[in-house]
Formats: structure tokens, sequence, C-alpha cells
């Protein structure tokens, strides 16, 4: 068994501040590090570190040197990126926040391709979003049934990603990345979701400044 299989949630939201720092001290020439020194920019515990790194395979750090950041590195990449295999996305809603989203995809190594844009304004019609032309919402069945794409990004209303969630999953859509205001379901088993909430994060951080 591959042993990222047996990784928890929390380990693997981890993974990629993991693999932040580790991209950061590869660029500035370290080589290795210690679980110790790694823990202290994670803010985390050296056991929490050695705890996460037995979940995601064959990592073992050299007494008195520690871990090989390339090695690790490159296991991370395999599991986050797989391997330069990158999964087919599309985007709903191609507003503001969907502009800014689909740059982000199209300019970053994040593991994903954006492969198409709907949105229901028939202005937007015959324009391109990062690249990608943006499609009419009615051509979504016959686009899925096509290409296969396997995240959606939803950069919608909440009425509108209430209501069109259950569709994409009936088309094949295995993951979700929502900007909506409305929390997808766990409703669907075979269907990863990731809810995006800029306005919690703000409001997180003004509750710490005025409380802190």
């Amino acid at each position: 068994m591959n042993p990222s299989a047996k990784a928890s949630v929390p380990v693997i939201r981890r993974l990629p501040k993991y693999y932040r720092y580790l991209r950061a001290l590869k660029d500035a020439g370290v080589n290795s590090i210690s679980s110790r020194e790694l823990a202290a920019q994670m803010g985390t515990t050296a056991s929490q570190v050695r705890q996460d790194f037995n979940c995601i395979g064959n990592v073992n750090g050299r007494q008195g040197i520690g871990y090989s950041v390339d090695k690790l590195l490159s296991i991370l990449e395999g599991l986050l990126f797989g391997g330069g295999d990158h999964l087919p996305a599309i985007l709903l809603g191609c507003g503001r926040l969907g502009t800014a989203v689909s740059s982000f995809i199209a300019n970053n190594n994040n593991g994903f391709t954006l492969i198409a844009a709907f949105d229901v304004n028939p202005a937007l019609m015959g324009q391109t979003i990062s690249g990608i032309p943006i499609r009419p919402l009615d051509s979504l069945e016959d686009f899925c049934s096509q290409r296969h794409p396997q995240m959606a990004v939803l950069c919608l209303p909440r009425s509108g990603a209430e209501q069109i969630s259950g569709r994409l999953v009936e088309l094949g859509i295995r993951g979700f990345w929502n900007f909506s205001h409305y929390d997808l379901s766990v409703s669907y088993p075979d269907a990863v979701v990731e809810n995006v909430h800029l306005g919690d994060s703000l409001m997180s951080l003004g509750y710490r400044l005025r409380n802190d």
C-alpha cells in the first residue's frame, strides 16, 4: 500500500506548506535540514514532522545531517502534482474572481490544467480568460462528455453553485475548488471538495487584531 494512503486530512493539509518551505530551502542552496529546524519554520514540533513524513513515504533522516531536501521535494511533488501529470480542470464563473483564479491556475505549477471556462453572461461569449475561450453554460454536458475534466473551479454566486454541483458530479467531476458562498455538501461520496471562503479568513484576521 502507498504510505500516503494512510495520511490523515490534517497531514495532507500540511504537505503544501512543507513543499513551500523546502522549495525555498532548495532555492537558497540548502541540501539538508533536521526535523527540529523544519518544525521551527512550520510552527510545529520535531515529533510531528517525523510523524508526517512517516505517512508519505520512505523518508529517513540521517543522524547529524537531517533530511535530504531534494528527496523530500521529489516525494512531495509526486504526491501533490502527480509527477507532472496535470489534472484537467474547468472554471464556472468568469467574473473578476474567476479571472483572478484562472490566472493563478494558468501561471503556477499546481498540478492542474485549465481546459475550459463557462459562464451564463452572453456578453462574455467569444472572449477568453487566461487564454481559454469562454463557453456558454448550456454546452457543459457536451464538453464534459468529450474531454472528461476531473476538477471544477466554482466562482459562482451561492445559488448557482448549489444548483450546479450535483449536475457536475453526474458529469464525472471528482473534485471541487469552491469559491462560492455555499459550502458544498459532502453527500457526494465520490467527490473531493475544498471550500474556500476569503471572507472567513479576513474575519478571522480581524478578530485576532481586535482581541489579541
